[in-house]
């Protein structure tokens, strides 16, 4: 009997940022929905990452709203976010309250799995998240984020899965956010997951390397339960392998089935192509994400902060230090205690990086989120730090070594308070307090009378009559 082997697809969310910086729009995923919910797909990543943040600041768009109407237009489909632990979808540690609250309003809201990860690996900075969605009855999905580096071996991976899973973890998710996991190597880590951690391995890649594909073969004949795969308009380069690819080549294998049939992919993916097209013509779409770049083994750049990076350099129309700044990411990274390079320490690495490129002397201007880096604010860094860039950026500052989040007092109901005059409900409020400078204007914005359609049709005839 074939072993199934499910299937996440990311169109909705990790697609769209990784190649067009989360720009895709509600009203371009809604008519879909009814051919994405009927596919058969183990879940359907929607929402989290920098959908949040591009909602409010780009697009005009409420991201609670959007859940909903997800939740309301996919009934039978597990719907899933990506969390970042204590930093939940903000760039900063945020208070026990505010964690399990935001938790608490995703799940009733219309999310079912929450992908919980933190950029340095800390489990400290999952916990809060990890014991909220349990209580409030989520699919925790505990992430590890992958990386290489003279700290990060397979041991080290695997102690942090069996720890995560004592935590209460649903799913283990090994986290390969730059596609530096290789075949081989997928096929070891998997294994020993498996002889070590009860519960399922979902594994997450994208295809920067164009080793994707291969990696996802080697870690499902090792057994991992779960890939996450992008419809094909949407997929490969930074994106993730092909969703079409991986079940034609899995349900014709005679050893794995994924139950689900080409034939209904090729709707949504004839659908998609039109947004995928779209996007491009508003400039959205880089060609450069769309490439396969061996050279990412060496700089190690995840496909959402290489999006992030071309843009930085557009603005300072220093296109032309692209592979500068790329390599000047690693000698960063190892600076700072080699963090893996995810959300947010991707960016906190990479406009370091740009900094240093730019004004032509390293670590001559450091970010202050650089210096909350160094002090420990996020949490543990990994491997040793360059203690002379530590002194030039915090002085002589004491560097935390407690849980992060135990130096922050409740805050939700300050933010209430703060935030009250402009706040219809809790949802609100939360916006407001993961992005206090976006979330007011577009809620003032939004709360805008808008113009009665039926009334200026009304107006216009009287006028022309």
């Amino acid at each position: 009997m074939a072993k199934k082997v499910y299937i996440t697809d990311t169109i909705l969310r990790d697609a769209h940022q990784s190649q067009a910086a989360t720009r895709m729009r509600i009203e371009d995923m809604l008519p879909a929905c009814e051919m994405l919910d009927k596919a058969g797909y183990w879940s359907l990543e929607c929402w989290g990452g920098a959908t949040f943040d591009s909602c409010m600041r780009f697009l005009g768009e409420d991201p609670w709203e959007r859940l909903r109407a997800l939740k309301k237009a996919m009934p039978n489909t597990k719907l899933q976010m990506l969390l970042r632990g204590q930093n939940l979808l903000g760039y900063k540690h945020y208070a026990d309250d505010v964690v399990e609250a935001f938790v608490k309003k995703s799940i009733e809201n219309g999310i079912d799995v929450i992908r919980i990860f933190d950029a340095l690996n800390d489990p400290r900075n999952m916990e809060t998240a990890i014991k909220a969605t349990k209580k409030y009855g989520g699919h925790c999905e505990a992430a590890i984020s992958y990386t290489v580096s003279p700290v990060h071996n397979e041991k080290y991976f695997v102690d942090l899965a069996c720890k995560l899973e004592e935590m209460g973890a649903d799913t283990i998710c090994i986290k390969d956010m730059a596609n530096l996991l290789l075949p081989y190597d997928a096929y070891s880590l998997v294994k020993a997951l498996k002889e070590k951690v009860k519960v399922p391995i979902h594994l997450h890649t994208h295809n920067t390397t164009g080793t994707g594909d291969m990696t996802y073969l080697m870690a499902i004949q090792a057994g991992v339960d779960i890939v996450d795969c992008a419809l094909s308009p949407l997929a490969n380069g930074t994106s993730q392998p092909s969703t079409e690819a991986m079940v034609a080549t899995l349900n014709n294998s005679g050893e794995y089935e994924t139950g689900i049939r080409l034939e209904d992919l090729s709707d949504a993916a004839a659908y998609f192509r039109k947004v995928a097209s779209k996007l491009k013509e508003q400039g959205s779409l880089d060609p450069k994400v769309l490439n396969v770049d061996p050279n990412t083994l060496l700089y190690q750049v995840p496909g959402g902060m290489l999006s992030n990076l071309i843009s930085q350099l557009k603005q300072a129309k220093a296109e032309d230090k692209y592979y500068e700044v790329l390599a000047e990411v690693p000698r960063v990274r190892k600076d700072f205690g080699y963090p893996p390079l995810v959300t947010p320490t991707s960016q906190i690495v990479g406009s370091q990086a740009v900094l240093n490129v730019l004004a032509g002397e390293r670590y001559k201007m450091i970010t202050k989120e650089s210096k909350a880096l160094l002090r420990g604010e996020y949490g543990m860094l990994p491997g040793e730090v360059n203690e002379d860039v530590r002194k030039k950026a915090i002085g002589d500052d004491e560097v935390i070594t407690c849980r992060p989040a135990d130096k922050l007092e409740p805050e939700l109901d300050k933010y209430r308070a703060e935030f009250a005059d402009i706040t219809k409900c809790d949802e609100d409020v939360l916006s407001c307090a993961l992005f206090p400078q976006v979330a007011p204007k577009f809620l003032a914005e939004r709360d805008k009378p808008k113009a009665d359609p039926n009334a200026v049709r009304e107006l216009f005839v009287e006028f022309h009559q």
